[in-house]
């Protein structure tokens, strides 16, 4: 039996972000769910178990007993352990894709103290500014196949409080006791790559910028496909 692909977005944008690469996957015959974070916020803190909830409902509808790859952007890595825990499905791989990785025990903390301290200057009353909003024009235009998937992005990320930031995630024990794999597109997440294959994990580069999802689907979709 295929797994079907739980694709995770990062909390920092929404799943519109791997809705290209879910149609390549679902072209091919494979089953994809897109579960939403965006409401994970809403609760208030500690946000973790709120992406853990969300996940968990959306596979409701996959029977208990069939598998399921987990595959985590940017962010959403550092939910991953938590997020596999959390599930009755038996899990047949996880995959991060451009994402910084949990820590090998304790507790993972979201953001670097260097990383708040360049956040807190953007916050206003607590409450950040939509992350394509951090950087310039020059950053942002190129992670972007066209203008149409920019504003579609663009309109559907969320404003996080600065204590998102702030939270640290647990790390079950065991839970990388599957196949795990490491997708990197670019900068600054080459160290993230090199402790993946320290851990023992496969890895591929495909270049591209942090949202090269978008911009190259098919190419995504079958690293996915053969992970």
């Amino acid at each position: 039996m295929r797994p079907t692909f739980v694709l995770v977005h990062s909390p920092s944008v929404g799943p519109s972000t791997w809705q290209p690469v879910a149609a390549h996957l679902t072209a091919a015959g494979h089953r994809v769910l897109l579960p939403s974070l965006l409401g994970v916020v809403a609760a208030g803190p500690p946000f973790w178990p709120h992406a853990v909830r969300a996940v968990r409902e959306h596979l409701r509808q996959v029977p208990a007993g069939d598998p399921v790859t987990l595959v985590a952007h940017s962010n959403a890595g550092l939910f991953l352990p938590a997020i596999r825990a959390g599930l009755d499905h038996p899990v047949a791989g996880s995959v991060f894709v451009d994402a910084p990785l949990p820590a090998r025990t304790g507790a993972t903390p979201v953001a670097a103290p260097e990383f708040l301290d360049f956040l807190r200057p953007l916050a206003v009353n607590g409450i950040l500014p939509r992350w394509t909003d951090w950087w310039d024009e020059a950053d942002v235009a190129p992670m972007f196949p066209d203008p149409e998937t920019r504003r579609t992005v663009v309109e559907e990320q969320p404003t996080l409080p600065l204590s998102y930031y702030r939270q640290r995630i647990p790390v079950p024990e065991g839970w990388d006791d599957h196949p795990c794999s490491y997708l990197l597109f670019g900068p600054p997440y080459e160290e993230a790559a090199d402790e993946a294959r320290a851990r023992g994990w496969r890895v591929a580069h495909l270049p591209g910028e942090h949202l090269h999802q978008t911009v190259d689907p098919a190419g995504t979709a079958r690293f996915l496909a053969g992970s």
